[in-house]
This record gives structure tokens, C-alpha cells and sequence, in this order.
């Protein structure tokens, strides 16, 4: 396996999941590193049991939370994400309603349990398979698509109530 073309086809995604988790550009870069680093001497080791993309983010977890627990610090985003919003054109009142809502979205997602916020971000935000999650976190596939129902109920549930759409819908998800 090439290392180069690994880091090419995956740092993306990879960069935008931590940097989802940790908040911090610098440190987000940082941990990819650190997770293309350790990709590397473990590639040896990478059994095929999923797919490389899947491995990858699974290593970006690992390497994530360590920095966690180095740290003792666990706290998730705030995070607005520009390529989120949709392209057609707005007028400057439609663009920042929808701004608004997509900021609230976020905040409620942070106001979440941790394995609720992973299961949305792995699903809705890196569009991993159900399979590649259950992977990802170590849960069955049952489990995953549990917590992803009772995680999006929660989200809309917070999204509401910090104002979201009247019928407590999220745009979206």
C-alpha cells in the first residue's frame, strides 16, 4: 500500500473528523499526523476486514481519544461547516436564517451524549456506512442504528428547543 496515495485519498476526511472532535485546527492537523503516522507502521497489520477508509478513520478515533485522555479533556464542536449550506442562491435574509439553523444544529449537537454525537458525525456528517460505524466504534450494527435513532431524536429534541424549526424538524438529518 502506498503511503503517500493513502495520505492523498484520505487526509480530507480524516482531517475533518478529528478536527470535528477536538475543535482546534492545529491540533486537528496534529492528530492526522499522528494517525497517518501510526497507519504507516501498521499497515502490516491491516487485515482487509474493512475498508481502507474505514481503518483509517478507526485509527483517527484511537489516536483521538488518546489525545483525550492525555489531556483530560473531552469536549466536542462547535463547528460551522461553509459546504453544508445549500448552493442555490439566497437573499441576504434567506442565507442567514439558514445560517442560524445550521448553527443551532450544531450547538445542540455538542449538548449531546458523547456516542450520540460520534454515531451523527460518523453517519451524517462523514456519511460512513452502517457497517463501516459499527466498525468504527466497536458496536454491533444493531447497536449503531439503535443510537442513531434514539441520537437523532435527542438532536431534534435540543434543536427545538433552542429554537429550530417549529414543526422540530432538522434540516438535513
Amino acid at each position: 500500500m502506498e503511503m503517500e496515495q493513502l495520505y492523498r485519498d484520505h487526509s480530507d476526511r480524516v482531517y475533518g473528523y478529528i478536527y470535528l472532535l477536538v475543535r482546534h485546527k492545529e491540533c486537528a492537523e496534529d492528530l492526522t499526523q499522528e494517525t497517518f503516522y501510526k497507519a504507516f507502521k501498521g499497515v502490516d497489520s491491516f487485515n482487509k476486514q474493512a475498508s481502507t477508509a474505514t481503518w483509517i478513520l478507526k485509527i483517527a478515533r484511537n489516536v483521538t481519544y488518546d489525545y483525550f485522555r492525555r489531556k483530560r479533556v473531552i469536549q466536542f464542536f462547535s463547528f460551522e461547516k461553509e459546504h453544508d449550506l445549500e448552493t442555490r442562491a439566497l437573499t441576504p435574509e434567506g442565507s442567514f436564517e439558514q445560517k442560524e439553523q445550521l448553527t443551532r444544529m450544531y450547538d445542540s449537537l455538542r449538548l449531546l451524549k458523547k456516542d450520540y454525537q460520534e454515531v451523527i458525525i460518523l453517519r451524517k456528517v462523514q456519511e460512513c456506512s452502517i457497517q463501516e460505524t459499527a466498525f468504527i466504534l466497536g458496536w454491533t450494527e444493531a447497536k449503531v442504528k439503535m443510537k442513531m435513532m434514539r441520537a437523532l431524536e435527542a438532536l431534534k429534541k435540543e434543536f427545538h428547543q433552542k429554537g429550530g424549526y417549529a414543526d422540530g424538524t432538522v434540516k438535513g438529518i
